[in-house]
């Protein structure tokens, strides 16, 4: 599995948004590869921002 699919799986199971620091802490994943991850998955309109710096699934 990427790292882009195991972030992508965080934020789908998570009940409320998300921050990378949190998807970092919960994944044990390096902050600059989440951070990717992160970039990836807005250009793939895959997650949305309800609220300033914090990430949920645009489709859950």
């Amino acid at each position: 599995m990427s790292v882009k699919e195991q972030v992508f799986d965080i934020i789908k199971s998570s009940p409320n948004p998300v921050t990378a620091g949190e998807v970092e802490k919960l994944s044990g994943i390096d902050r600059k590869s989440v951070d990717k991850a992160f970039a990836e998955l807005k250009k793939d309109n895959a997650i949305v921002s309800p609220v300033r710096c914090k990430w949920e699934a645009a489709v859950k």
